[in-house]
C-alpha cells in the first residue's frame, strides 16, 4: 500500500480543496493519505471532514499529525504546556471518533528536556490512547535524546515510532534509528533532503541512500504503508496532477525497494 501527505502545497490557502485534492491523490494511484489535523499552516477549520472526504473516494486514512506550533511547551507549568496536552488529547479522542489507526507527535526539541511535569503529561496522554486503543507514532526531528527517554520510558503497546527519512539525514544521521527503534515503526514520512529548503523533496532527488532506508525498514519488520511526505516547493513548474504523478512513480520504485 503506497499514500501521500495531503497537504503538499499547491497554494499557501490550498486553492485546490481537499475533496479535489483527494479524488486526485487516487487518481494518481495512492492507496492511503496522512491527514493534517488542525487549523494551522492556513488550513482553516475544515480539516474534520477529510477523514470522510478522502474515504468517499476509497483512500484509507494511514495517520493524522497532530498540530506543531506548540510542541516546545510540553513542559512548561502554564497555559501554553497544558494547551500542548488538551490538543493532544483531543487528537486521541478523534482518532477514535474517525476511525483513525494513528496520531503521529512531535516531542520538544532537545533545546527543551521534557521534565517531569511533561513525562506526566505524556503518561496521561497515553493512558488515553490506551483506552482509546490509538498508537501515538513519535517522530524523530531535533529530539533524539526527548525521543529515547520517551520510548525508552514509556513500554505501552500505543507508544510507537514515526521514522522521518530527511530529519534523520538532516539532523542525526549517525544514529541508527530504525536500528534502535524499527520494532517500534508504525508510521512513516519519506522525503529526500535536497531543494531550497534541503527537505521535502522526492525520493531520489536528493541525497539519501534509498536502497539503505529501504532495506532497514525492511529489516525492521514494518508491514504498514510506505508514504511520502513531500512538498511542491521544487516542483512549481509542476501541474499538481504531475506533481502526484512523479510522486506515485517515486513511491512505487521506494515500495519495489521493500519487496526486493
Amino acid at each position: 500500500m503506497t499514500g501521500i501527505y495531503d497537504c503538499f502545497g499547491y497554494g499557501p490557502g490550498y486553492e485546490v480543496p481537499f475533496e479535489e485534492r483527494y479524488r486526485l491523490i487516487k487518481s494518481a494511484g495512492f492507496d492511503c493519505v496522512m491527514l493534517w489535523w488542525s487549523d494551522q499552516f492556513g488550513r482553516g477549520d475544515g480539516y474534520r471532514e477529510d477523514a470522510r472526504l478522502a474515504g468517499n473516494v476509497g483512500l484509507h486514512v494511514e495517520n493524522m499529525h497532530a498540530p506543531v506550533h506548540e510542541q516546545n511547551c510540553l513542559s512548561m507549568d502554564n497555559l501554553r504546556g497544558e494547551s500542548v496536552l488538551q490538543a493532544y488529547l483531543q487528537c486521541v479522542e478523534d482518532c477514535a471518533a474517525y476511525q483513525i489507526a494513528t496520531v503521529v507527535v512531535h516531542l520538544p526539541d532537545d533545546t527543551y528536556p521534557i521534565d517531569s511535569l511533561g513525562m506526566r503529561r505524556l503518561d496521561q496522554l497515553i493512558c488515553k490512547a490506551e483506552k482509546k486503543e490509538v498508537q501515538i507514532a513519535l517522530e524523530n526531528l531535533r529530539n533524539i535524546r526527548n525521543l529515547a527517554l520517551v520510548l525508552d520510558t514509556f513500554e505501552s503497546s500505543c507508544v510507537k515510532f514515526c521514522y522521518d527519512s530527511c530529519h534523520h539525514s538532516n539532523y542525526a544521521p549517525e544514529t541508527d534509528l530504525l536500528k534502535q527503534y524499527g520494532n517500534r515503526l508504525a508510521a512513516l514520512h519519506l522525503h529526500d533532503n535536497g531543494g531550497k529548503h534541503n527537505q521535502h523533496q522526492l525520493p531520489f532527488d536528493g541525497t539519501i541512500d534509498w536502497s539503505d532506508v529501504m532495506k532497514k525498514i525492511t529489516l525492521a519488520g514494518y508491514r504498514g504503508a510506505t508514504v511520502l511526505e513531500p512538498m511542491n516547493w521544487d516542483y512549481e513548474s509542476l501541474s499538481i496532477r504531475e506533481f502526484l504523478d512523479l510522486a506515485y512513480q517515486r513511491v512505487r520504485r521506494l515500495d519495489e525497494m521493500r519487496k526486493t
